[in-house]
């Protein structure tokens, strides 16, 4: 019998791991923007992306 995963249940799996490498100066945008909005690098780039289907 398998153990279940722990963690928190959501409604928005992330299964997909990205790998991404950027410059310095694209690092320094990211972390600029996620320290002002308080969220992760992870959901800034989230956010970015979906800009792009606009």
């Amino acid at each position: 019998m398998t153990e279940k995963k722990l963690g928190r249940p959501t409604d928005n799996p992330k299964n997909t791991k990205l790998t991404v490498r950027v410059d310095a100066e694209t690092l320094e945008i990211l972390e600029k923007y996620c320290k002002k909005e308080n969220i992760s690098k992870m959901e800034g780039i989230r956010r970015g992306i979906r800009k792009l289907d606009k």
